[in-house]
């Protein structure tokens, strides 16, 4: 797996970040785990929270290895009662909140004839309102702050190229409208809200269901640039939006692909 690129100064130095999904499995980097890392290498103090506290608790063990400040919180980002607790332990331990990093998600396939009403309503509440829920609270603890905040939600290039994963794409094409109604929303409070679409990233949850080495092979190939997407590519951009050297960008969603979005499929030479 690619080393992570280590920021050139403390751009973050001061700030607090909330990471939801910040564990991973397997010890393995996912895009929360990457993340987090990242953005306190950058300086900022982290509060790592996930549904599973062992994993998140392993997120902050490998921050503080490298004398990083973070703790661990368990929540389930889909709940109210959770997400305000969060923002209140990050509020209360570290006197303020400046970004908010949404990374819970799930996957499904299946068109909406063969999507069921009961897995339709578990995308859109995992993938969509645990974003919803943790930017309720957040938001006023940023204006608290008095300095503004950013928000980074992530989406997928499942939202922009469908290909057969109805209520996945549309969880992650509603998580873009719904960064462009925050940062429309509170532009005045100084808050920017930005998205990234990864494309295939090899991360535990990819990998931890099993997963071949041709399969594997196939993902890195569909990039024109040849090379296979990481949790740290994911986390390096959620630094730069989370960073003040993104001040003039909100509302908007960066692409993480390697190109596969702009790629056009492969010309069959027999056509």
């Amino acid at each position: 797996m690619p080393e992570a690129f280590a920021p050139d100064d403390q751009q973050l130095a001061g700030k607090v970040a909330i990471v939801s999904g910040a564990g991973a499995a397997e010890g393995g980097i996912g895009n929360g785990r990457a993340a987090s890392i990242l953005l306190a290498r950058a300086g900022a103090k982290i509060v790592a929270v996930d549904r599973n506290l062992e994993r998140a608790a392993e997120t902050v063990s490998m921050i503080e290895a490298e004398g990083g400040e973070a703790f661990a919180h368990q929540a389930d980002t889909t709940l109210e009662a959770d997400c305000a607790a969060m923002v209140a332990k990050a509020v209360a331990t570290y006197g303020r909140v400046d970004v908010l990093d949404n990374n819970v998600g799930i996957g499904s396939s299946g068109s909406v004839v063969e999507e069921s009403l009961e897995n339709w309503e578990r995308v859109m509440r995992i993938n969509v309102q645990s974003m919803f829920m943790a930017a309720k609270f957040a938001i006023p603890a940023m204006i608290d702050s008095g300095s503004g905040g950013a928000i980074v939600n992530v989406s997928s290039i499942s939202a922009l190229r469908p290909r057969g994963l109805t209520a996945y794409s549309a969880s992650k094409g509603a998580v873009i409208s719904l960064t462009r109604a925050m940062a429309m929303d509170h532009a005045a409070d100084g808050i920017r809200a930005n998205c990234i679409a990864p494309g295939p990233v090899y991360t535990p949850m990819v990998y931890s269901r099993g997963m071949s080495d041709k399969a594997r092979e196939g993902r890195r190939t569909a990039s024109p640039l040849g090379v296979e997407g990481s949790g740290w590519d994911i986390g390096n951009a959620v630094v730069f939006l989370s960073s003040a050297r993104a001040r003039y960008i909100t509302g908007q969603t960066l692409v993480v692909d390697g190109g596969i979005t702009v790629a056009a499929p492969a010309r069959d030479p027999n056509a």
